[in-house]
């Protein structure tokens, strides 16, 4: 194997890793503020508030991410109401047609975390709150989702490392991520084994990040739980 094609053409993996960074970052953040709202009108009893909601995190949980990306990128296209609309020169871009697919995705699996941690607040934090006089809005934001934010914290990093892996699909839409880099070297080069294994450290790497990351989190956040050294 020769690794000289990867050191002469790192510029590339460098570019291609900035584009990986800035979709899964923007992704993710859109992803969790469409997710907070959805958790919430989920544990909803109304059948009219949480059936939609219910229906959209089965669709985007049930099908595969990129049958999702494929619908939103050629599928917009077919009609003519969003080409003469103000947001095709919008939608029509290869990069905007991927963060839309991996929020929405990542939303839905972000938001059943959160439902499944908001419904286990301790009914006895619930409680307290409404005997110092909260409002439910006061609740949420004091209480039940700082509270369900930490017990979801170690689910919402698979996820976070989910969509690092999975936005490797936005190369099938001539994306030049890490993966459409690989695969332009590949091309270029007939070098599978040097353009795919360069490509995998650099998701490694991503990824060790992500774990150390996540863990410095956990542990400020649930710093209160561990026993204080004398």
């Amino acid at each position: 194997m020769d690794f000289s094609i990867i050191s002469d053409n790192i510029g590339l993996y460098l570019n291609g890793l900035v584009i990986t960074v800035e979709l899964v970052v923007t992704a993710l953040v859109l992803g969790l503020m469409i997710a907070v709202p959805l958790a919430l009108m989920r544990t909803s009893r109304n059948p009219f508030i949480w059936g939609p909601v219910w229906l959209f995190i089965y669709v985007f949980r049930g099908t595969p991410l990129l049958v999702q990306l494929y619908v939103i990128y050629y599928g917009f296209g077919q009609f003519a109401a969003v080409r003469e609309s103000f947001l095709w020169p919008y939608l029509k871009e290869a990069y905007v047609c991927a963060l839309i697919a991996f929020a929405l995705n990542t939303a839905a699996y972000t938001a059943e975390i959160l439902r499944g941690a908001i419904e286990a607040t301790f009914h006895g934090e619930v409680e307290a709150a409404k005997a110092c006089g909260m409002s439910r809005s006061m609740m949420l934001r004091r209480i039940i989702l700082p509270s369900a934010f930490r017990r979801a914290l170690p689910a919402y990093s698979n996820e976070v490392i989910f969509m690092l892996h999975g936005s490797a699909i936005a190369s099938v839409i001539t994306i030049l991520d890490i993966t459409g880099v690989a695969r332009l070297i590949n091309s270029r080069f007939y070098s599978p084994y040097e353009a795919f294994i360069a490509a995998a450290l650099f998701y490694m790497a991503l990824t060790f990040l992500i774990v150390w990351g996540f863990k410095l989190w956990e542990k400020r956040w649930h710093a209160h739980l561990h026993p204080r050294q004398q």
